[in-house]
């Protein structure tokens, strides 16, 4: 008989610092809005087929560029997980741009 082990899923981190809630807040509009604003510029400075093209060809790269903050902040346990963009930015930030802090943090506990 095999006994597999679950492991437990590791909280989304908190952001304590200012600097860190504007990064993360800051990389959230970007990856949701994105896709949005440059369609809606591209429709006002060109036309709607121009448009739509460009809707599908940002959403398919804002995917990647979504994908690959997932795979790297996100621990390889848990990338099996759906995370919205809320998620993925508070993973990045506190994994990748405010490293030193979280460790601060541990260590005074």
């Amino acid at each position: 008989m095999q006994n597999d082990i679950i492991d437990m899923i590791e909280p989304t981190p908190k952001l304590h610092s200012k600097k860190c809630k504007l990064i993360s807040y800051v990389i959230w509009l970007f990856l949701k809005f994105t896709t949005y604003i440059v369609t809606i510029l591209s429709w006002y400075l060109y036309d709607y087929f121009i448009a739509f093209l460009t809707l599908i060809l940002s959403f398919i790269v804002m995917g990647i560029i979504r994908s690959k903050l997932r795979n790297i902040a996100i621990p390889q346990k848990q990338q099996e997980y759906q995370y919205n963009d809320k998620g993925i930015a508070d993973w990045y930030t506190a994994r990748e741009l405010c490293y030193d802090e979280a460790n601060k943090k541990i260590e005074r506990i």
